[in-house]
């Protein structure tokens, strides 16, 4: 009987010390939440920060969110994208990216930003 508490103890201490990870953003980001952080091909939302992310600025930029944190971006602008005001612009509505860069002050710099295609639901 203690063999299969043993056991039992050890089997869960194991599995809560584990853990699952709920996002990439554990796996991708770098760094101490104190200083900079690097993402190596993380995928992010990725949209308008003033239009779609409610981000105070001047105009229509292009900014990230990761979970709650939104970042503006710079190495890439909004209408390098396509046209931001189009009907799937990035003012109009939130798409996915994969990217890689710094996060440093709020800001991102990005060595690499492309934008996930989306899905056309097709005849299935």
């Amino acid at each position: 009987m203690n063999r299969i508490v043993i056991f039992s103890l050890l089997i869960i201490g194991l599995a809560v010390s584990t853990g699952c990870r709920n996002s990439n953003e554990e796996v991708a980001l770098t760094g101490s939440m104190d200083s900079s952080r690097t993402l190596v091909n993380q995928t992010v939302e990725a949209s308008c920060g003033q239009c779609q992310f409610a981000m105070e600025g001047g105009g229509c930029d292009l900014a990230i969110r990761i979970g709650e944190n939104t970042y503006w971006v710079d190495g890439s602008g909004i209408d390098d994208h396509g046209d931001a005001h189009g009907e799937d612009g990035l003012c109009n509505c939130i798409r996915y990216a994969v990217v890689t860069g710094n996060i440093t002050d709020g800001r991102i710099d990005v060595t690499a930003f492309e934008l996930i295609p989306e899905e056309t639901g097709g005849d299935d």
